[in-house]
């Protein structure tokens, strides 16, 4: 598979938070790049399209949309 991302993704095992609407859902961060990240979730289902990643160990905080979802991950670019 050809890698045709903006920015290359480190692999990485980070907790995050999904948070939209005044709450949260937490998350497992699996890659992180400047252009956006992979999220493992227990269930994409109820995640919106567009909500913010917060991941406390990089200290970062980023608006994003998701770009892919499959079984368990979703893939997101940041805003």
């Amino acid at each position: 598979m050809d890698e045709t991302r903006i920015a290359p993704r480190r692999r990485t095992l980070k907790a995050g938070t999904i948070e939209f609407g005044g709450g949260g859902i937490d998350c497992t961060v699996r890659n992180l790049s400047q252009t956006g990240a992979a999220l493992e979730v227990v269930s994409p289902l109820f995640i919106p399209d567009r909500f913010t990643l917060f991941v406390p160990s990089e200290q970062l905080k980023r608006p994003c949309h998701v770009v892919w979802r499959r079984e368990k991950r979703i893939g997101v670019t940041f805003d």
